[in-house]
């Protein structure tokens, strides 16, 4: 652990804090905190930062209830920058989105990955657009009674594949499915992290049991 005291503030007594997901590492913002405010984070176990348009403090989540939950603050080698990784109570941006940082510039055709994140804001655009022709829109316009009829479908072909013992057939399956529980996720309002916080409370239960047992 290192000190405060240790941090090189800027000129203006700033030091840049990128904000982390716990839960998908997904960087939510980049804000400012200086001395008092990180002091204010560390007390509270809730982001502060310092505005620099308005030349205050700012408690996040103050106004509009989407709290950040401080997990861990960690310090770059040379001390002049943060990471703080949060578990949040809404969206990070004011704009109402999940992340600050949403709007692509570049990505290489070779080194970018699908990722189930990247899905599912997709998934979030198409039911925002709805652009014609896409199965995703035709899903969205037929409603939550179709979506809720394909995932039942689908979880029937899981099924019928994994007692089949065909493992290709079956990993096909399990895409399908997956594709239409986000899209059902997407129309309920339910996000990736609502889920990922679900699974790491059971994991916790889970490893409690695991202890329980072992003491038995």
């Amino acid at each position: 652990m290192i000190n405060i005291d240790e941090l090189k503030f800027d000129e203006k007594g700033l030091i840049p804090a990128i904000v982390v997901d716990s839960l998908s590492k997904k960087v939510l913002t980049l804000a400012y905190m200086n001395r008092e405010s990180l002091q204010i984070t560390m007390e509270k176990g809730l982001t502060c930062f310092f505005s620099r348009s308005r030349n205050e403090l700012w408690l996040k989540g103050e106004t509009s209830g989407n709290y950040q939950h401080v997990v861990s603050i960690t310090a770059d080698c040379d001390g002049d920058a943060l990471v703080v990784e949060v578990e949040k109570d809404g969206p990070a941006c004011h704009t109402g989105t999940e992340s600050c940082f949403t709007k692509d510039l570049w990505a290489s055709d070779e080194l970018h990955r699908f990722s189930i994140d990247g899905l599912y804001d997709l998934l979030v655009g198409r039911n925002e657009q709805r652009p014609e022709g896409s199965y995703t829109t035709y899903l969205f316009e037929k409603g939550i009674d179709k979506i809720l009829k394909k995932v039942g479908e689908e979880c029937t072909e899981v099924i019928i594949a994994g007692k089949a013992d065909d493992k290709k057939e079956t990993v096909y399956e399990i895409a399908d499915l997956a594709y239409h529980v986000m899209v059902l996720m997407v129309q309920m309002g339910i996000s990736l992290e609502d889920v990922r916080r679900e699974l790491a409370g059971r994991h916790i239960i889970d490893h409690k049991v695991k202890q329980e047992k072992m003491t038995k």
